[in-house]
């Protein structure tokens, strides 16, 4: 049994001979990669430096080996939080590069201060000393009051860490000029407290970063 010529099968009805028919790719879907978290670097260094300078504030690091306190804030919470604010501006998040920003210039010049002052190296005398010290935590204590007022649309977990360093650092600024330790301890439980506010908030952007479920925050003050 034959088909003739001129009922021949056709593969591609509707294609003329001689012609390809008209085949449409489409490109592949790329899956954008996160947002950068500078938060992820920044966080823990400040946790670091917190726990350290609470440790000296409650009394178990002596004032005599109060040195130690040097590399670690200068090494940890200075420089990661710096790397940190970069990391930031090179991602366009200006409000978090803002943020990690201050923060490490206050632990680069606090480990200086402290360098400074033990080794005699800016010339400031005992007599000098606790006014040195106080116009240090005075024009920082403005800062971070700047910082917790401009920043209240944060999630809330930010608000109260800033708080709390707020007030820690009165607290201390209120030790030097009563000369009193008990302000200085009082401080230190509270560096304690924002320190564990920003461990909360590390584990949990850590946990979100690798897929699995982050810490409420808590709402903002503002809107």
């Amino acid at each position: 049994m034959s088909v003739s010529g001129d009922a021949s099968l056709d593969a591609n009805p509707g294609v003329s001979p001689g012609t390809s028919p008209d085949v449409t790719t489409e490109a592949p879907t790329t899956v954008a990669a996160p947002p950068a978290n500078p938060a992820l670097l920044g966080l823990p260094c400040f946790v670091v430096g917190g726990l350290g300078l609470s440790l000296y504030l409650l009394g178990y690091l002596p004032p005599a080996g109060v040195g130690a306190l040097v590399p670690l804030v200068l090494f940890v919470p200075g420089l990661g939080l710096l790397v940190s604010a970069i990391w930031a501006a090179r991602a366009g998040q200006s409000a978090v590069g803002s943020i990690l920003g201050l923060f490490s210039a206050f632990w680069i010049s606090y480990g200086f201060l402290v360098f400074g002052l033990g080794s005699g190296l800016l010339g400031v005398d005992a007599v000098a000393a606790a006014p040195a010290q106080g116009t240090f935590l005075i024009a920082w204590l403005v800062a971070f009051i700047a910082l917790t007022v401009s920043t209240i649309r944060l999630p809330l977990a930010y608000t109260v860490m800033f708080v709390l360093v707020t007030i820690a650092v009165a607290l201390v600024l209120l030790a030097v000029l009563t000369a009193s330790a008990v302000w200085l301890t009082i401080a230190g439980v509270v560096g304690l407290a924002f320190s564990l506010v920003g461990l909360y908030m590390y584990i949990g952007a850590m946990s979100a970063e690798l897929g699995g479920k982050g810490f409420a925050l808590g709402a903002p003050l503002a809107g």
